[in-house]
């Protein structure tokens, strides 16, 4: 695995980056970064979010752009460092996902954005969500109700997020909001703080809706352990 780690390195520094880019908008709140060390920003007592703007090897988005739905992964596991090669391993082969192309890209790439997530939140339990979506899941502008989670999308349209000054009206108006809105590009990772970091925290955004598009998008979610995580994942549960 660190070997591909390297390789993704090397790869993602001659990357084109892949979707359109809006400008971020500079805000007290809101900061950018370089690496996935640098999404530790978001421990900042005043930062809100964190957007690591970041290229991917070609052959990974291509690969998965070429993927039929039912092909792309779907799980969630609770997994301790230690164990999180296997464990992310292990569930893409139980989803159905293809051994081949470039899916060693993207496992690698889960492990080492839960690995930066464990090291933010100073836990040793990653809950490791991979989703594909073709419908208008969290379409409502909302908080996540969570100390902070970390999100970046593989395929088709990602997060969109509005800045503090706005989140009042788009959660208002939700679907009749008109004010100025944010998105993230196709791989950026992003750190959000949520509602339970303190009275009045926590950004808004809502996935992109895309029912009736026939578009399907690849999600990964990282959060800290909760009454929602799953058991933990051990090798012996997963050969049972």
């Amino acid at each position: 695995m660190s070997s591909l780690l390297g390789e993704m390195d090397g790869s993602m520094a001659e990357a084109r980056m892949t979707g359109v880019r809006a400008p971020i908008m500079s805000s007290p709140t809101i900061a950018t970064c370089d690496t996935a060390e640098g999404l530790a920003a978001i421990n900042g007592a005043d930062t809100e979010l964190v957007i690591w703007q970041r290229a991917q090897p070609a052959a990974l988005t291509a690969w998965l752009g070429q993927l039929a739905r039912s092909q792309l992964p779907h799980f969630r596991v609770l997994a301790p460092l230690a164990d999180l090669p296997r464990a992310v391993m292990a569930q893409a082969d139980e989803s159905g996902m293809p051994n081949e192309g470039a899916r060693d890209l993207l496992l690698a790439d889960i492990t080492r954005l839960a690995t930066a997530f464990a090291a933010i939140a100073g836990v040793d339990l990653v809950d490791v969500r991979l989703e594909r979506i073709s419908h208008d899941a969290c379409w409502r502008f909302h908080r996540d109700c969570v100390d902070a989670r970390l999100l970046t999308t593989y395929r088709g349209p990602a997060t969109e997020w509005v800045q503090p000054p706005y989140a009042g009206d788009a959660l208002r108006d939700q679907k009749a909001y008109q004010g100025p809105s944010e998105h993230l590009g196709i791989h950026d990772v992003a750190v959000f703080k949520g509602s339970c970091a303190g009275p009045g925290r926590g950004i808004v955004h809502r996935s992109p809706p895309i029912a009736g598009t026939g578009q399907t998008r690849l999600l990964l979610v990282l959060n800290k352990q909760s009454a929602a995580s799953p058991k933990p994942w051990t090798p012996v549960a997963a050969s049972t």
